[in-house]
């Protein structure tokens, strides 16, 4: 059993290459294959393009992809830990969302104290303001913060919590912690004590040797993949080496360059990445783009090599063989070579394309008659080949809604004179935040936000004409103009939770000038 590595350029000649193996290893038809991914929306892509190859016939794209199984790596790394523990994590007091609480009552109690001045001062308790209350509001802001630091310590560097668990204020490296650091081994050391149950970094040594000699422990197939990781913990890569001792664990890799690949083994020659300080491969790149976005890249490959070894790497799927731009610009990537600036750009090439458009809405519409004319001249290119990237999906969410999208009543979906043909295209938005797809959250959300504002008419009138709020309260267009129109002929002008200094202070600037402020004066309104 081993731990085997394939990696390529593109993700969908990785997917080809799951689709063989999971083809060739279906033994037992009630034994669902495990396959963790990143997210749910490469769960479906997967799901989709393996159902046009698993149980196909010759020259045809109808089978089916059933009985497999996409936890995310995550779900597969704690569930394993958890059985080789013995600690359910629904109620482990190490867990992220329970954390904070305990660290609250040992921040508190300690906060105070010589060693925690940094800590204490932050929160006002050491050289507080005269009333004394200075940042008491963000204690628990502070406890849900270092709750988070000490999981990703134990996550990405328990050696250097088995160090403070000792007594030694060290980086995990036997490098001493900074001065204005060394509070954090201490704060542990009293959380660890407080909880009084072995912290995560200390339960993945005997758990990884319990998965190695008692394999049965997870309820899992002999043979499992994870795809398309961008980054693996410490942790997580030791259960998955222990996971491979008794188990064929394959790891589908997305990785830019071939070259690239060859050139870090070359410079770690062996050896190990301690630090980025003392990384030597940062100045391996040649291509310009991989030596400033493939950082992540090559340090995935420094810690997968110390598990797989040479032997456990496959590359799969060959250089692009086009001659256009991209085709250029992908084979320079994949020797990762600069440039030589040879290549001559043919006059039909458009494999790369730049579109100069002023604001967003501009963009989509651009990208809207791009995309038409992409689909009108290549009848094999369907909508599920196509996805757009953008940097901010709230910002282009409403926009994308209204060039490409629209509802089944309206009018133009009949495909009416009127109807423009981008209409007519469906489209999937992935990756927005749950207020945008929960109107009803989005409204409780809402509702918090404004609990610490000054709550002005406008806001107030804002959240009442939320579609939740409307539907709750059986509100109208008519009735939502009555209102704003009551508020008006009120004359409201300021917040409904206005201080009592911020109304003194309002109406003492608004008195004539002259005026004393005795219960003589008038203010000027």
């Amino acid at each position: 059993m081993s731990l085997t590595l394939h990696r390529a350029e593109r993700a969908d000649v990785l997917v080809g290459g799951l689709g063989q193996l999971l083809a060739s290893t279906a033994a037992d038809p009630f034994v669902p294959d495990v396959v963790a991914v990143p997210s749910r929306g490469v769960e479906r892509w997967i799901a989709q393009t393996l159902s046009s190859s698993l149980g196909a016939q010759s020259g045809r794209a109808d089978g089916v992809c059933a009985n497999i199984v996409f936890p995310s790596p995550g779900r597969l790394v704690r569930d394993a830990l958890a059985a080789a523990s013995d600690i359910d994590p629904d109620v482990d007091a190490w867990d992220d969302r329970r954390l904070p609480w305990p660290l609250l009552e040992v921040i508190d109690g300690c906060a105070t104290e010589a060693w925690c001045r940094t800590l204490g001062r932050h929160l006002g308790l050491v050289d507080a303001t005269a009333d004394g209350t200075a940042g008491h509001g963000r204690r628990m802001a502070v406890a849900q913060k270092l709750a988070g630091l000490f999981g990703a310590y134990g996550a990405e560097r328990p050696t250097m919590l088995t160090a403070w668990r000792a007594g030694q204020d060290t980086d995990g490296y036997d490098e001493p912690l900074d001065a204005d650091l060394a509070w954090q081994a201490e704060l542990w050391r009293r959380l660890r004590a407080h909880v009084g149950a072995p912290s995560p970094a200390e339960r993945i040594e005997p758990a990884c040797a319990r998965l190695r000699g008692e394999p049965a422990l997870v309820d899992l197939p002999a043979w499992l993949s994870i795809f398309g990781p961008t980054r693996l913990t410490t942790a997580q890569l030791a259960v998955v080496d222990a996971l491979a001792e008794q188990r064929d664990v394959h790891l589908w890799l997305p990785h830019p360059s071939g070259g690239l690949w060859r050139h870090v083994a070359v410079a770690l020659d062996g050896g190990d990445i301690m630090t980025r300080r003392d990384d030597p491969t940062a100045e391996v790149p040649d291509h310009p783009l991989i030596r400033s976005l493939g950082r992540d890249a090559r340090e995935m490959q420094a810690r997968l090599m110390a598990h797989t070894g040479a032997a456990g790497d496959e590359h799969v799927g060959a250089p692009p063989t086009h001659d256009t731009l991209l085709g250029v610009l992908q084979r320079d990537l994949h020797a990762d070579r600069v440039p030589d600036g040879t290549h001559v750009l043919a006059n039909h090439d458009r494999s790369v394309q730049v579109h100069a458009c002023h604001g967003r809405h501009r963009q989509v519409e651009v990208l809207r008659e791009v995309l038409l004319g992409l689909l009108e001249d290549d009848s094999t290119l369907e909508l599920r080949d196509i996805i757009v990237m953008c940097p901010d999906i709230e910002a282009y969410a409403p926009l994308i809604s209204a060039s490409f999208g629209v509802e089944v009543t309206d009018e133009r979906e009949g495909g009416g004179v009127d109807a423009h043909p981008g209409h007519r295209l469906t489209f999937r938005l992935a990756d927005r935040s749950l207020r945008q797809t929960n109107p009803v959250l989005g409204a409780a959300a809402r509702l918090l936000d404004l609990a610490d504002s000054r709550l002005t008419t406008s806001e107030v009138l804002d959240l009442v004409a939320m579609p939740p709020l409307r539907r709750r309260f059986r509100l109208e267009d008519d009735a939502l103009e009555r209102v704003g129109d009551w508020v008006r002929r009120a004359g409201v002008r300021w917040g409904f939770t206005a201080t009592h200094e911020r109304r003194t202070a309002f109406a003492a600037s608004c008195r004539t000038p002259g005026s004393t402020g005795s219960s003589g004066s008038s203010p000027a309104w």
